[in-house]
């Protein structure tokens, strides 16, 4: 597959315009999700693609609780719930974490950090970026990304505060559409900015994306990218200013589910069964603990689409 790095229309508002939007709704915005701390399938923290040991990395330090749960095969996944119930708004009941560790942010950010035929992309000051359901294509296009339906709560919790959560960090996440394509990279979507969005994080903790199921392309087990803006929107002007840089693997059970059972996914049978978490260059040094704490519990079947979380640990 080749890949392009598209030169850019120049915006004239960027992020300081969703500042005045986003504030009046992420205080109030509450999501129904249960929170599912950990098991299920095997799940990691790593980069993409070729070039990723290229790209920027950011670390991650601070002490971590320790977590029970082990990578499964399983669709559909049960844990203790480290959702707020019962507890002072933006903390978290009964909940254990570990800081994730970051890695690379891979070759299709989009971010500022790299430069891709001789042009610098950077969706992170471009007006529009701040949304929750990121299928649609939102720089001169409104292509929306086909494929199995998702939706992911992500919810940032502090590490060094006994889980608690953290409310007003902006989270940028990406990952390739059903082909394995990146837009504003990949071979034929290079005018295409969707699969990318940001969220500001409740007094919870969470944020919540609708998007479609990332394909598997070759080398690579199914991920999903993410960063971390402690300082929120105001901070989330490019990816050097992250506080942590990570991805999330998504669970084994599923994976073939989708692959097999959509045709839009075919392309990914081959490609999964060729790699493994272990053989995946990143993913394969990971803990188990941290595999574990990344899988997102996910429910749901192929004709309707999956929901589910995930917990993010850091320490602030």
């Amino acid at each position: 597959m080749e890949h392009q790095g598209p030169e850019q229309d120049e915006h004239d508002r960027g992020l300081s315009h969703d500042i005045d939007v986003i504030s009046e709704k992420f205080m109030a915005r509450r999501r129904a999700l249960a929170f599912l701390a950990s098991a299920g399938t095997a799940v990691t923290v790593a980069a993409c693609g070729g070039g990723d040991d290229s790209a920027s990395n950011l670390s991650s330090t601070g002490s971590a609780a320790s977590t029970t749960s082990t990578p499964s095969g399983s669709s559909s996944t049960t844990s203790s719930s480290t959702s707020s119930t019962g507890s002072t708004s933006g903390g978290t009941s009964g909940a254990s974490c570990i800081a994730d560790p970051t890695e690379t942010n891979g070759p299709y950010p989009a971010d500022g950090t790299n430069t891709a035929s001789g042009s610098t992309s950077n969706v992170l000051t471009v007006s529009g970026i701040v949304r929750s359901d990121i299928r649609s294509s939102f720089i001169g296009s409104t292509t929306t990304a086909t494929g199995v339906p998702l939706e992911i709560t992500l919810q940032l919790v502090d590490v060094n505060n006994g889980c608690a959560a953290i409310a007003g960090a902006a989270i940028y996440v990406w990952h390739c559409d059903a082909y394995g394509r990146y837009s504003l990279y990949s071979s034929g979507v290079t005018t295409e900015s969707y699969l990318r969005g940001v969220q500001v994080t409740d007094a919870d903790g969470k944020v919540t994306f609708t998007t479609i199921y990332p394909a598997c392309y070759s080398g690579r087990w199914p991920h999903i990218h993410f960063e971390i803006f402690t300082g929120g929107l105001t901070a989330a002007s490019t990816g050097r200013t992250a506080s942590l840089v990570s991805q999330l693997a998504m669970p084994a059970a599923i994976n073939t589910a989708v692959f097999t059972g959509d045709s839009r996914y075919t392309a990914s049978i081959a490609n999964y069964n060729a790699i493994t978490l272990s053989s995946d260059g990143v993913f394969g040094d990971n803990t188990s603990a941290q595999l574990a704490q990344m899988t997102p519990s996910l429910t749901g079947t192929v004709s309707s689409g999956y929901t589910g979380s995930a917990l993010i640990g850091i320490a602030v």
